[in-house]
């Protein structure tokens, strides 16, 4: 019998959810291209990408990142967009042959345990990625061996809930309305690295040099509390299991407490409009 802290256990978990998020990723693809693109660009910005160049992405989602990148190495450059999960990898490979990305290569890639040779990519890219490692230590020393000397890392992580809550919003009416607990503080998730400094200290100790860590802020517009219910059931796995579980009238108590909560951040045409704050951090190999 395995405990709630196995960490295979914690792994396995977490690869199953990602599993089954990925139909409302895909169904999500854009908005989420659109919510992070102020990330991604700042990421980018940091890689300072040549043609000819190979880069990895870690964590890939959608793979909308990576694919900005591919461009920017063209000609003669490769970007390998890599996923834990195989599921989101479909995503991913679905949106590359839409938009016409060629110079891409698909690889399963575990964060904790990269399968490639050291000193082995150019660059190395991971939005919202390593937050969710039960050792994100090891995946900042993975990504370290990968990369060859000189090459650079960029990633994203969230900022503390209390700057995000499109996330605190949904959970937080799930514990008010005792349909959940508090979540776990030192539990892998979005805000896992979110303590001031932590960043900048786990990117030093896996050995990147030139460390630097800023915030990020992003928007997130809605029209109105149930189509923020219906964005956060498609992307949000753990919300999503404890909501259907909820009976019709539950569900209902919820949805009101989600208004509630989310009334500061209504606007006058009833839309709402959301804040978050990610942290950005790079460093050189």
């Amino acid at each position: 019998m395995t405990s709630a802290a196995d960490p295979n256990a914690q792994r396995r978990r977490m690869l199953e959810s990602w599993e089954r998020a990925a139909p409302g990723w895909r169904r999500g693809a854009e908005r989420i291209r659109e919510v992070g693109m102020p990330v991604s660009a700042w990421m980018l910005e940091q890689l300072m990408l040549q043609p000819g160049q190979r880069v990895l992405e870690l964590a890939a989602g959608d793979g909308d990142t990576g694919f900005l990148a591919a461009e920017l190495i063209r000609p003669g450059g490769t970007l390998v967009c890599s996923d834990a999960s195989e599921a989101m990898l479909s995503v991913a490979r679905a949106r590359a042959h839409r938009l016409g990305i060629d110079n891409v290569e698909f690889r399963q890639l575990e964060l904790e345990w990269i399968d490639l040779p050291a000193a082995a990519v150019d660059a190395v890219l991971c939005r919202w990625g390593v937050m969710l490692c039960v050792d994100p230590g090891a995946a900042l020393r993975e990504i370290r061996r990968v990369l060859r000397p000189g090459g650079r890392f960029s990633l994203a992580v969230w900022d503390d809930a209390t700057l995000n809550p499109w996330a605190t919003i949904p959970r937080r009416a799930l514990v008010n309305t005792g349909h959940a607990s508090p979540p776990d503080p030192n539990a892998p998730g979005p805000f896992a690295l979110s303590a001031p400094g932590r960043l900048a200290e786990l990117l030093e100790d896996a050995g990147f040099t030139q460390v630097i860590v800023q915030p990020i802020a992003v928007e997130r517009i809605v029209q109105g509390v149930d189509a923020f219910v219906a964005e956060t059931l498609d992307c949000t796995r753990l919300f999503a299991e404890r909501y259907e579980r909820l009976s019709d009238e539950q569900r209902a108590s919820v949805v009101r407490e989600i208004a509630s909560l989310a009334e500061p951040l209504r606007a006058a045409d009833g839309s709402l409009r959301i804040p978050g704050r990610a942290l950005g951090g790079a460093g050189s190999a």
